[in-house]
């Protein structure tokens, strides 16, 4: 084994220990009955629930992370990236439709193999715990869109970024690099018109109520609510959500018909503000901006990194191609990733702080705010206790007591 070989088994495996050693320093960080705070929402029987809920969710997790970590390790070992590049090669005399090929079937066949995984968890463990409300017409729908969506846009683009790489020498991470960015910044755009109802049915919040305090509140904070969605979100599944998307004309405030259901109109508005806080915030500029630069620094390596024939011989390859070579190089980047993706989820924990923030400032309720949170991890089964190490790890959104005391630390301010 080389160098190359060395680096990325470990870093695999240390990946998929460190997770484990998260994962049962979560379930171990459960107390026998519910944080006080919760007492008046929270019985006994209920957070047992929860509590299964999340032991239920670990386990199978685990066991999808190690029947992904071994299908890698024996594909890798036995060979099976050469001989998948050998038979693209022998398919056409185009390196670039062989590419193409190539990271399409590795793709195709991860999607599939990940196929029982996704109908245990949707149909067995949501099922289970009173969530799921996916029928299987919705499910083979949604699968056959999501890999038809793949092929649409997805395609064009890998083949930019292969093209770039076989003919554009030393520029060709920049050329890359501009393309995927006009990408990502093209499909904030079109997702929230084009994409997201072929998915879910967005229809105009209705008048009434709610409506009138949602208009009040965005004239109050300059922000024009003229793109308030309900989304069926009851068509998949029993929890409430809400969400913002998009920039300018295209931007949509959305909110779940089930989270309606759950929630008064006075906590639906600081949920809603507290989305409408992201905004103001610019947190979905910020994040977007640092998706391009993160997108840039991984082009530029990988420019380097394709070119070094080392890199191949740690997959046993016979032929050196653009397509493998990049498949290779997400591997090697895994150390990297281990160490940015912790320091991501802080930044966006400190957003949802600050939208926290604005919410209660701004509409002057952050007690409402509070009991929206408690209602919401409540009604989904959150977890309640998360281990520090856990939410460093994989937690976009802060500890629920964490973000109850910073607004009850605000409202005494």
């Amino acid at each position: 084994m080389n160098t190359y070989a060395i680096i990325i088994l470990i870093a695999l495996l240390a990946d998929y220990l460190i997770d484990l050693i998260a994962d049962y320093l979560n379930l171990k960080n459960q107390k026998q009955e519910p944080p006080s705070e919760f007492s008046d929402l929270v019985n006994e029987k209920e957070y047992r629930k929860s509590r299964d809920y999340l032991q239920t969710n670990t386990v199978f997790s685990q066991w999808e992370s190690l029947f992904s970590l071994t299908l890698t390790l024996l594909f890798w070992f036995m060979g099976g990236f050469n001989l998948l590049n050998k038979w693209c090669l022998r398919q056409t005399d185009n390196e670039l439709v062989a590419g193409i090929i190539f990271i399409g079937i590795l793709l195709l066949g991860r999607t599939i193999l990940n196929l029982p995984f996704s109908i245990y968890s949707t149909f067995v463990i949501e099922e289970r715990f009173n969530f799921n409300r996916t029928t299987w017409k919705t499910f083979v729908a949604d699968y056959i869109k999501a890999i038809l969506l793949a092929l649409l846009l997805g395609t064009p683009l890998l083949a930019g970024i292969l093209w770039f790489f076989q003919t554009a020498g030393d520029r060709a991470w920049f050329f890359a690099w501009l393309v995927t960015a006009g990408f990502t910044l093209s499909i904030q755009i079109i997702a929230p018109t084009w994409i997201m109802p072929l998915f879910n049915k967005f229809t105009p919040l209705p008048e009434g109520e709610l409506k009138e305090k949602l208009l009040s509140y965005g004239e109050k904070v300059n922000f024009p609510l003229t793109n308030v969605f309900v989304v069926d979100g009851s068509k998949r599944s029993g929890k409430g959500n809400a969400f913002f998307t998009g920039f300018g004309k295209h931007r949509r405030v959305a909110l779940f018909d089930t989270l309606i259901e759950q929630h008064s109109a006075e906590e639906l508005l600081v949920v809603l503000a507290h989305e409408i806080g992201h905004y103001k915030k610019k947190h979905i500029l910020k994040m977007t901006l640092i998706s391009i630069i993160h997108q840039g620094v991984i082009f530029f390596l990988m420019g380097w990194f394709i070119k070094q024939s080392a890199l191949y011989e740690a997959f046993f390859m016979e032929n050196v191609s653009v397509a493998t070579g990049l498949i290779f190089f997400s591997l090697l980047f895994t150390p990297v990733e281990m160490i940015l993706n912790p320091l991501l989820q802080s930044l966006s924990r400190r957003h949802e702080f600050q939208a926290d923030n604005f919410a209660a400032m701004t509409t002057c309720k952050p007690e409402t705010m509070v009991t929206a949170l408690k209602k919401l991890a409540h009604d989904n089964l959150a977890n309640l206790t998360p281990h520090p190490l856990y939410v460093f790890l994989h937690d976009g959104h802060p500890p629920l007591l964490a973000r109850i005391n910073s607004l009850r630390n605000m409202s005494s301010r």
